[in-house]
């Protein structure tokens, strides 16, 4: 970085401590992970400068030789992954793969059948504050009283509100989706089905848990999370609707693709295409039960009852009496990061829920396993506790800094 450093200094002092924040502390918001430094050194390419308009062999601007072999590579890679028939890589990021796709198979003032944010689902799936709610209508399914979804009551709302498109997907739900039940809904009423796998991108792709690109009709994903490439996002489709997403990405909703993102996007899936990989989405799932294990022993109240993914969601102002803008600020304090998070009908803000999300992918990325995950949970129940004890909480920030260096950045 030295052409950096002698350029633009505040600059290079912020990467530089962005970069001493991530090896000293402990990343466990559940959307965030570590890439490679290849895909880092793609991401960071010469493919920055190119406008590439269209699709591979389909341009409108001239010198696209090398970004149709990226571009034809990611497809490729992403389609033999998820056992998909077609894949568009250009969307930019999660929330607008969602818009493209919405916009492809709907028009406006058409009803979709989505998770309740504050069930688990996502932001994008029809909350009253988005874009997307004001274009359709949006009918919200919750989970039940043990925490999970009810696909008897999801039957009904589909027969009584008669959803053009039915939408799977979440942010902070952690049990597994019955991917036949729920397609089975969908045919029953004639909707479309859809599944934002954003989060479970990885999980997927490492066969840690089941597929769903074979059952539902539209897939998108970020392909950061648990994926662990570049930030951006990707729709998967069956073939019968290729065209209209094609069309819908662009020239219907964006110009120009961003090529150094799929570049990098390119080089993540191959390296999800590595025997590798599966070890490490395998271990992403052992280290999240164990992290269940653990809060549970200490009497944190986690929502749905556990994990079957790479997160978990707990109550903490019921089980610790702080809420979840606390629990994130003492976290930070000790170089463990987590995010705040609203519980399923959550009496409080968002700014300030009861509950919080803690996710192991990349503590996993950097080799931690089950012993160092009873040992986080430790901390995380200490710091909790002593939150006002800010000798402590400095003796805690040692101890996790201690246990970073062990385990360094991916290289």
């Amino acid at each position: 970085m030295a052409k950096l450093k002698k350029q633009d200094i505040k600059v290079y002092k912020a990467l530089q401590g962005e970069l001493k924040r991530q090896q000293e502390g402990m990343e466990l918001i559940a959307s965030e992970n570590y890439v490679s430094p290849a895909v880092l050194e793609a991401l960071g390419s010469v493919f920055t400068n190119k406008y590439s308009e269209g699709l591979p062999g389909k341009r409108y601007y001239g010198g696209q030789k090398y970004t149709d072999v990226v571009e034809s590579l990611a497809i490729e890679r992403a389609k033999k992954l998820f056992g998909a028939e077609h894949a568009n890589v250009q969307p930019l990021s999660g929330a607008p793969a969602n818009m493209i796709a919405y916009s492809a198979v709907l028009s406006p003032g058409d009803t979709v059948l989505g998770m309740d944010l504050s069930h688990g689902g996502h932001l994008t799936h029809g909350h009253p504050v988005t874009l997307s709610a004001k274009i359709y209508r949006f009918v919200r399914y919750k989970t039940d009283a043990s925490g999970l979804i009810d696909y008897d009551e999801l039957e009904k709302m589909a027969i009584s509100e008669k959803p053009k498109l039915m939408l799977a997907g979440f942010s902070a739900y952690t049990r597994q989706i019955d991917y036949k039940k729920f397609t089975d809904i969908a045919q029953k009423v004639g909707a479309i089905t859809m599944f934002d796998i954003a989060h479970i991108a990885g999980l997927i792709a490492g066969k840690a848990i089941p597929n769903p690109v074979p059952y539902f009709d539209i897939v998108t994903t970020t392909t950061h999370k648990t994926l662990r490439g570049p930030r951006g996002g990707m729709i998967m489709c069956k073939e019968k609707y290729a065209q209209a997403i094609d069309k819908a990405v662009f020239p219907g909703f964006q110009g120009g693709p961003h090529m150094n993102n799929i570049a990098a996007l390119a080089v993540a899936l191959g390296e999800a295409l590595k025997p590798a990989y599966k070890t490490y989405a395998k271990q992403i799932i052992k280290n999240a039960k164990v992290l269940e294990q653990e809060l549970k022993k200490y009497g944190f109240k986690l929502m749905f009852g556990g994990t079957d993914n790479h997160m978990i969601l707990a109550d903490v102002f019921s089980s610790k009496g702080a809420t979840g803008k606390e629990t994130e600020k003492v976290l930070d304090e000790i170089g463990i990061t987590i995010n705040k998070n609203m519980i399923p009908d959550d009496p409080r803000k968002p700014m300030d829920p009861s509950g919080v999300r803690i996710g192991v992918p990349a503590i996993t990325t950097r080799g931690m396993k089950e012993k160092e995950v009873r040992l986080i949970a430790g901390w995380i129940n200490k710091a909790i506790e002593n939150r006002e004890n800010k000798k402590f909480l400095g003796e805690l920030k040692k101890e996790v800094i201690k246990l970073c260096k062990k385990f360094p950045l991916p290289k």
